[in-house]
């Protein structure tokens, strides 16, 4: 290629990464075996199924739409324009592509060699993990995009964790190994009956000694070069590369991509020293990215059926088993599971929005959010429990209110029945947004809050307590910014509405005589049964709602943040604090795994379903309950009011 020629593509290249990472002299040379192709609207670059090219590509002008094939319909996954990167599958695999790319104008490819790529991703840490953490994440990649295709967020809310990088890769148990001793038509007929593409050959220990792969047989033994009676050593090839055990998805994804592997065996110690315990191939490693957060965000933005997405909210279940099991932090689990439930409810919000549209009614031109309320606004709904819910919409004149509010109730109508065909069961106390008392406008919101905080009621106070934990999820954030705002202006210690919420935040005192004495519901359809959720786990989200009102400091509505943001400004209470947060991760994981086990929500728990250690985890929560409750009862002086 021409030197001035790959000096400009260069030149373009480098304003993206990975390019930006790769030093100039080695660029140009890369540069210099970039194919040059244009195409015009409706070629194909590649088809699904297809076997993978030499080249990897970047748009360098126009654009090119990718889809996946799902029964008879082509489904839309992405579009790529200019800078954007797709085409990756060679990098990782030589399987065929799991896309289609199909040019929506008229477009001009660099084809980037994929050969010469490996080579600086061997020599470069840096471009190799950003290849690593991004390509699970998304099928395209670009400088601008970078962050919102490898991490989930919304607007208006906290830059989400690595969906990908933190996920174990599950280990065969069982890998399928042969002796030092066997011939190669031994170890090919080995690995014809177990259907595998790869064999270990292990000395008399278990240590991997050497492995032979599909390839390995067609380059050297179709081929003539040896003959299958000869001993496996003769084609195997050695040493094993080998890794411990438990290495996330990413760290694998570096490993094989830098060592150009497609197989690697699992040790004790992570060395050919030990014995074997497992295998790992890019087949691995490929169903792995299918079946992370990640990519079933994704799948939610691309579904266009409740049904599907149905179906997607199961398999986050099956994820959060696994979580569970590895022992993964409850916190970490919340976040995710939070930004699917998210991802969800914005996705049935979408579909229904344009259904309306197409059942004929008039959208008004007035923004609005819908609001989470409860554990999924404390974004702590682990498991499918009843929907709580909210919507505010934008003030507009009072001749428009009631159409408006039509409009509105009619939307809300139709998200709370998707979402209940999702498994989001309805509340069943109606606090959702389908109902009228649910669904108003900023203005109707503010005077609501207000009846609520200036003048208390039984019944204010438990619908406040439902209401304050709400969390936007869709549509303008500024409104859910301006109640919030709104309460704190108007939350004055001077009030009896603190007073009424730390009355009600001790009514249930924590279970301390619980090894000797199980407090158990003692009739109804629950009976013989531990409430958690109101023995337990309300008693530490009323006094987390309650001490961040107080404090004025409201910036997050998860109770363990809220314990962590309160043990950062009260240090006269910080080890009780702490202490608050840990016991509340504790309960959420013992709720789940209950919940999970006995397919239900998990509130009510069987006593002699618990272990021992859970109980004692349990008994180990109660105390800073009970020195919590002892704290409001002393600050707002419950003594007086009982």
């Amino acid at each position: 290629m021409n030197n001035s020629i790959a000096q400009r593509i260069a030149d373009f290249l480098s304003t993206y990464a990975p390019f930006r990472l790769i030093d100039r002299k080695q660029l140009l040379v890369l540069c210099q075996q970039v194919e040059v192709t244009y195409k015009e609207r409706g070629d194909l670059v590649f088809d699904q199924d297809e076997p993978v090219h030499a080249f990897f590509y970047v748009i360098r002008e126009g654009a090119v739409q990718l889809t996946r094939k799902e029964g008879a319909e082509q489904l839309l996954v992405d579009i790529c324009d200019e800078g954007d990167l797709f085409g990756l599958r060679p990098l990782l695999a030589d399987q065929p592509y799991g896309l289609r790319a199909q040019v929506e104008e008229n477009t001009l490819l660099y084809g980037i060699p994929v050969e010469y790529f490996k080579t600086l991703m061997a020599g470069e840490a840096g471009l190799s993990l950003y290849l690593a953490k991004h390509f699970a994440a998304g099928v395209h990649l670009s400088y601008e995009n970078a962050y919102r295709n490898a991490y989930y967020f919304h607007p208006g809310h906290k830059q989400g964790t690595n969906l990908t990088e933190i996920q174990h890769l599950q280990t065969r148990r069982t890998p399928v190994t042969g002796s030092m001793n066997d011939s190669i038509q031994t170890a090919a007929l080995t690995m014809q009956a177990a259907r595998v593409s790869s064999i270990l050959i292990v000395d008399e220990d278990q240590r991997p000694r050497g492995i032979i792969t599909d390839k390995d047989l067609r380059n050297q033994v179709a081929t003539g070069e040896k003959n299958v009676s000869q001993n496996v050593q003769s084609v195997m090839s050695s040493p094993v590369l080998c890794i411990p055990k438990g290495l996330t998805v990413a760290e694998v994804q570096i490993f094989m991509i830098k060592h150009r592997v497609h197989h690697l065996a699992v040790t004790k110690d992570g060395t050919d020293r030990s014995s074997l315990i497992g295998v790992i191939t890019e087949h691995d490693l490929l169903v792995a990215q299918a079946n992370n957060p990640a990519a079933l965000v994704r799948k939610i933005k691309h579904t266009y059926s409740v049904s599907s997405l149905r179906d997607i909210r199961e398999r986050a279940e099956d994820l959060l088993v696994k979580y569970l099991e590895q022992e993964v932090s409850i916190a970490f689990i919340s976040e995710v599971m939070s930004q699917i439930n998210d991802a969800l409810i914005q996705r049935v919000i979408d579909l229904e929005t344009d259904q309306m549209v197409h059942a004929g009614y008039n959208q008004p031109n007035v923004q609005f959010c819908w609001l989470s309320l409860g554990s999924e606004g404390r974004e702590e709904q682990l498991l499918r429990t009843d929907q709580d819910n909210a919507l505010v919409f934008a003030d507009v004149p009072s001749g428009q209110l009631e159409q408006t509010k039509k409009y509105f109730l009619a939307l809300a109508q139709r998200v709370n029945n998707s979402l209940a065909e999702c498994g989001f069961a309805y509340c069943p106390s109606e606090m959702m947004a389908r109902n009228p008392q649910w669904c108003l406008s900023l203005s109707e919101w503010q005077q609501q809050l207000k009846k609520w905080i200036i003048s208390p009621t039984q019944d204010s106070i438990l619908l406040s307590t439902i209401f304050f934990d709400f969390r936007p999820v869709y549509g303008d954030f500024r409104l859910s910014a301006a109640l919030t705002q709104f309460i704190f202006e108007h939350i004055d210690q001077r009030t009896p509405f603190l007073h009424f919420l730390a009355r009600d935040a001790v009514q249930n005192p924590p279970p301390l005589s619980f090894f000797r004495n199980f407090l158990i519901e003692k009739n109804g359809a629950h009976k013989d049964t531990f409430d958690i959720k109101a023995r337990a786990m309300m008693p530490l989200v009323d006094a987390a709602r309650l001490l961040t009102l107080a404090a004025k400091k409201e910036s997050t509505t998860n109770t363990v943040q809220r314990y962590q943001h309160l043990a950062e400004q009260d240090r006269a209470n910080q080890e009780l604090y702490l202490q608050a947060a840990e016991a509340y991760e504790i309960l959420l994981g013992i709720r789940a795994r209950f919940g999970l086990q006995n397919d239900d929500s998990g509130r009510y728990i069987q006593p002699a379903g618990l272990s021992k250690m859970e109980r004692l985890q349990l008994r180990n929560c109660f105390k800073p309950i009970s020195e919590l409750q002892s704290l409001l009862s002393t600050r707002y002086k419950l003594a007086y009011l009982m």
